[in-house]
């Protein structure tokens, strides 16, 4: 894991400080800035999607929404199993904000006002920090290497785009939309409901069942027709119906759902 660059969630509200870290961060190879927001709840959301090992959070937030001490005190119970690098950055040099920080699980904190203070100390302090975590998260090692939900949706996405193109579903076709997200709504195993696959894309596109089936029909035809036989052999397994000789929208979803299922 530590061969991989160090996944980093940054919490700013300055978005001149934003640019700085991303072009910092864009000339090394041992890190990476997997998300960054101005606000305390979508930093929630992210520390559950991306499991950053490490986080660097202005405290103030003025610019943004919520603040660096509510994100401090609710994160705790998303990092139960696995605790990342929090490092605060802050306009303030209180000696009792900066207690107060650490009794809330701030690891360190850089002065912004400070001679000496860079992008570069922070990042740096982050990759020195990295192998504590490890030792310090050592029971939990296995979550450590876990693939985080964020990653598996865009292997997922990646993997549904290949397949689609592999079979001639072209972009310009507007079919490609409702398949992909077809296929994508079969895969996720959140989605817990009595809707048909149909009548869920019916929904999100405020069209008719009928009439998003047949789109994803033209679709379909518009591959077997011009994709070369032997390659439509190959990329698409599954028995086709003999008197049509072409899937149907049904078929097609479901075959590809449940393979890239038992892929994944």
């Amino acid at each position: 894991m530590e061969n991989k660059p160090m996944r980093i969630l940054l919490i700013e509200d300055d978005e001149i400080q934003c640019n700085r870290f991303k072009n910092y961060v864009s000339t090394r190879n041992d890190i990476k800035l997997v998300a960054i927001t101005n606000s305390s709840n979508k930093a929630l959301e992210y520390v559950k999607d991306y499991n950053p090992e490490g986080i660097i959070l202005d405290i103030e937030l003025h610019k943004g929404q919520g603040s660096g001490i509510e994100f401090l005190e609710k994160v705790k119970k998303y990092t139960k199993k696995f605790k990342p690098i929090i490092i605060v950055t802050t306009n303030s040099s209180s000696d009792i904000l900066y207690n107060n920080l650490h009794e809330e699980g701030a690891d360190l904190i850089f002065y912004k006002q400070q001679i000496d203070y860079s992008i570069k100390s922070v990042i740096s302090a982050l990759i020195l920090l990295r192998k504590s975590l490890y030792k310090h998260n050592s029971e939990n090692k296995d979550e450590l290497l876990k693939e985080t939900k964020a990653e598996l949706k865009n292997k997922i996405a990646s993997r549904i785009n290949s397949e689609l193109d592999l079979i001639g579903i072209s972009s310009h076709l507007k079919g490609r939309r409702y398949i992909y997200d077809a296929i994508l709504y079969l895969i996720e195993d959140d989605k817990k409901n009595d809707d048909t696959v149909f009548n869920y894309l019916a929904k999100v596109y405020k069209k008719s069942s009928s009439s998003i089936s047949r789109v994803m029909q033209t679709a379909i035809n518009y591959a077997w027709k011009t994709s070369a036989p032997e390659e439509l052999e190959v990329y698409y397994t599954a028995k086709i119906n003999y008197h049509t000789g072409v899937p149907s929208p049904t078929e097609f979803i479901y075959y590809y759902a449940n393979m890239i299922k038992k892929d994944m």
